[in-house]
């Protein structure tokens, strides 16, 4: 019945409006004037594998069969508003009728009333008072998709990937992103206790952010990386002013004659399928096919072209950098460039975010909205990106489905999962952008997120600079510095747990609950020494970390985000030098362009 679920829908709602809302035998004629639905590229997750998508096997109901089936919903409104032993909630009897009605669909088309869809249209524009981040839902939590730069949420450490397992003490299991988002959004200056989950950490982790005002843009830095001649664009969002904000950008790198460009789309969680068209089509020849949308209505077939000759000139070669942060409108962007050989693609993996939503008005005040998944999207190779990934909304369906299939795979499965680009190197299906040269993201050790997540990193520079005002962003982190540090934080009676230490409370807790602490005391108390001794040396191991972490710090508050670009970024980060040596290296440019995917050896 999914296949008739949007025409029962609309139907349904205008009956029950006329029930509830109207004298019996007195409706009145709803407005004329729908908005139109708003195409949303921001996307969701379903599962590729769901034949009932592909394959029409059932037989199509008669008009005068679903219309029967229409009165029978209409019937049963009409004898609760008229018989049942109470007075009910008129609002809230119709909104449960239209979660029903949506609960056989993926768990991504939801209602929204008027507070969740304000908070989808700021992210195309404006500001809000938040966190700083692009969340998802996605096996049956809450999961991080990217931190905006420069925001509360970014400079905590807050990482893409992370899972948020409670938000002030309420449990994200079975939360949709939504409800998620109404709980740490809030006025500016007041706090949020998150507990997250990260790969590779086995104890639960607590951040307490700060709101703040959330000032959204596209390009967080454009410029020439230092010692080249390599245009630089980090592009952070796509919204409203994204290509004119790009424009204005590679118009600036073209007057400064670049010889090539590095264009930054990692932890890019997404925005407006127009933004990302008119992105694609600053690089792509006129006329090239950018990306196509397909569902199981013939109408929702459409084509996106390159309507305009290029502003970054073909002839000089492009890198995009993507990161497991790189999703939707970003892959599309990335996929199309690495699809027509136009430029070459690196980093890791990217989310795979493959399916477009509309947003439908369905209320006259604008109180309710209908998001539904439309269609999905492919790429010029014929790639759909979207990941699969189980999507029941019932939890007991997702979990059989778990065991039996696995989630999130992106094992290439066979000869479905190979593609080409328009000069014949073979790309992956399968769920995001694989990139043509891997580049691992940094992976923290404990003590490296415990400093971030406990601002022992800012609070120092805060201090720092009070103490020396005319410091410079040229400054280099000296063994003095690291030594303040240190006491820095002797002072502010810092402290974590290690692995080993989580692993050891585990086991302690197992002996007292067998009553075998006499037996277990001395080699619990050798644990305990070695515990101690592991953090002694975590400190030193964690150096090189601590030296860029600080510089980061001290020049984000010397010279602000700018600064951290040019000082650290361009001459630090890995994926920035490995684009700098492939492009200062036109032969290899030319043989990855050629003959495929390479390993980068870093």
């Amino acid at each position: 019945m999914v296949r008739y679920s949007i025409q029962l829908f609309g139907i349904t709602i205008f009956a029950l409006a006329l029930i509830w809302f109207a004298d019996p035998g007195d409706a009145s004629q709803l407005s004329a004037e729908t908005p139109e639905p708003v195409l949303w590229a921001d996307t969701v997750h379903i599962d590729l594998d769901d034949k009932e998508v592909r394959t029409e096997v059932e037989v199509p109901q008669s008009r005068d069969t679903f219309l029967r089936n229409v009165k029978k919903l209409t019937q049963t409104a009409f004898s609760i508003r008229n018989h049942y032993m109470e007075d009910v909630d008129a609002q809230e009897i119709i909104k449960s009728g239209i979660v029903g009605m949506l609960s056989d669909l993926d768990r991504f088309s939801v209602l929204m009333e008027s507070s969740a869809y304000e908070a989808l249209m700021e992210s195309t524009h404006g500001k809000y008072e938040g966190l700083g981040m692009q969340i998802d839902a996605r096996d049956n939590r809450i999961i991080i998709v990217t931190p905006i730069e420069g925001t509360p949420a970014y400079r905590k450490g807050l990482k893409a990937g992370d899972v948020i397992w409670e938000i002030n003490g309420t449990s994200t299991e079975e939360m949709n992103s939504s409800d998620a988002a109404k709980l740490m959004r809030g006025e500016a200056g007041t706090s949020v206790l998150l507990s997250i989950k990260r790969t590779g950490i086995s104890e639960v982790m607590e951040f307490e952010v700060n709101r703040a005002v959330i000032e959204l843009k596209s390009v967080n830095y454009a410029g020439v990386i230092p010692g080249t001649d390599i245009g630089y664009v980090r592009l952070s969002r796509f919204a409203e002013e994204t290509s004119r904000e790009l424009r204005e950008a590679i118009s600036t790198l073209n007057d400064q004659n670049v010889s090539s460009l590095v264009f930054d789309l990692r932890s890019n969680g997404g925005g407006l399928l127009d933004q990302a068209k008119e992105t694609a089509e600053l690089f792509l020849e006129q006329g090239r096919e950018i990306v196509y949308t397909k569902g199981r209505e013939a109408h929702s077939e459409r084509h996106y072209r390159s309507e305009r000759p290029p502003l970054f000139p073909t002839d000089k070669p492009l890198v995009v950098l993507v990161d497991e942060g790189t999703a939707s409108a970003s892959e599309i962007v990335s996929g199309a460039i690495q699809d027509w050989d136009r430029g070459i693609i690196i980093g890791s993996t990217t989310y795979g975010k493959g399916l477009v939503q509309q947003i439908f008005p369905i209320s006259n005040d604008g109180s309710l909205a209908l998001k539904l998944t439309t269609a999905k999207y492919y790429i010029p190779s014929g790639r759909c990106i979207q990941r699969p990934e189980t999507q029941s909304k019932d939890p007991h369906v997702r979990a059989e489905a778990d065991d039996e299939d696995g989630i999130d795979s992106l094992v290439v499965k066979g000869e479905e999962d190979i593609f080409y680009t328009n000069g014949g190197r073979i790309v992956y299906g399968g769920g995001g952008v694989v990139p043509d040269v891997d580049v691992d993201r940094e992976t923290w050790k404990a003590i490296e997120i415990n400093l971030e997540r406990k601002s022992m990193f800012f609070d120092f520079a805060v201090a720092y600079i009070a103490d020396h005002p005319t410091l410079k962003p040229d400054f280099e982190v000296t063994d003095e510095m690291i030594a303040e540090f240190r006491g820095f934080i002797e002072e502010k009676e810092f402290d974590y747990k290690s692995a080993l230490q989580v692993a050891l409370e585990s086991l302690s807790e197992t002996v007292v609950a067998e009553d075998r602490e006499e037996v277990f005391e001395k080699s619990l108390e050798d644990m305990q020494a070695l515990v101690e001794a592991e953090k002694e040396t975590d400190l030193d191991l964690a150096l090189p970390y601590i030296k860029k972490a600080l510089k980061r710090e001290i020049v984000s508050s010397i010279a602000g985000e700018r600064g951290v670009y040019e000082n650290i970024v361009l001459k630090t980060d890995r994926a920035v030098e490995k684009a700098v040596s492939i492009l200062t290296t036109p032969k290899e440019y030319s043989r990855l362009i050629t003959e495929g995917k390479q390993k980068a050896e870093l």
